[in-house]
């Protein structure tokens, strides 16, 4: 998937009306502190067009950004941050939810999960509105460099039966840090997409 251009477009809040858009959508979800943000740097092939924080909660909006001007990676609001309230939370919730249902050119969500850990009743609420809106997530598990190479198989197991995944839902392992997972991610998207290029360009700012 050869990146040539990769801007943010447009940024929705909670009252924002979502954009009405003319090309494919691509969706992540994800708790707060998973790794999207860096995800999505990783696949755009640049450092910090997505921002990244050691806070969690920092992504609060809808965040559409255009790569190629042929496809839409929508950064949808982290959730599950313990020091947000739950009206907030509830917000957020409500925001995601409708971004899911109203969508008219959604093809594909990936649910970011922490490789690390069992899923927690944020994650399986996640999955499950995914599930409701009528889509199959792919399931990608991050931090991928934070556990041994030997645990992978055992922790992907966990993921699975943690989230109750139905039978045959892909899971990708990722690295933000060694950009393992990134190929089967592009292969992925461009399945979706009907496209069938996956040279990758030089990473830019």
């Amino acid at each position: 998937m050869i990146i040539k251009s990769a801007e943010l477009e447009t940024v929705c809040g909670i009252t924002s009306k979502l954009p009405v858009n003319t090309i494919p959508e691509i969706a992540f979800a994800g708790k707060s502190n998973v790794g999207k943000s860096s995800l999505i740097n990783a696949l755009m092939n640049r450092k910090s067009l997505a921002r990244t924080s050691s806070q969690p909660g920092k992504t609060q909006t809808i965040n559409y950004y255009n790569v190629n001007k042929e496809i839409f990676f929508v950064d949808l609001p982290g959730y599950g941050y313990a020091k947000v309230s739950k009206t907030e939370k509830e917000k957020w919730g409500k925001m995601i939810e409708r971004y899911l249902n109203t969508s008219q050119q959604l093809r594909k969500v990936y649910l970011l999960v922490d490789i690390r850990h069992e899923p927690n009743a944020n994650d399986k609420q996640m999955y499950d509105w995914i599930i409701g809106s009528g889509y199959e997530p792919v399931i990608i598990a991050t931090k991928l460099d934070k556990i041994n190479r030997s645990q992978k198989d055992k922790h992907v197991k966990m993921l699975r039966e943690g989230l109750k995944l139905r039978k045959g839902t892909k899971v990708i392992p990722f690295s933000a840090e060694t950009k393992q997972g990134r190929d089967e991610i592009y292969a992925d998207i461009e399945a979706v997409l009907g496209l069938g290029n996956t040279d990758i360009a030089p990473e830019s700012e």
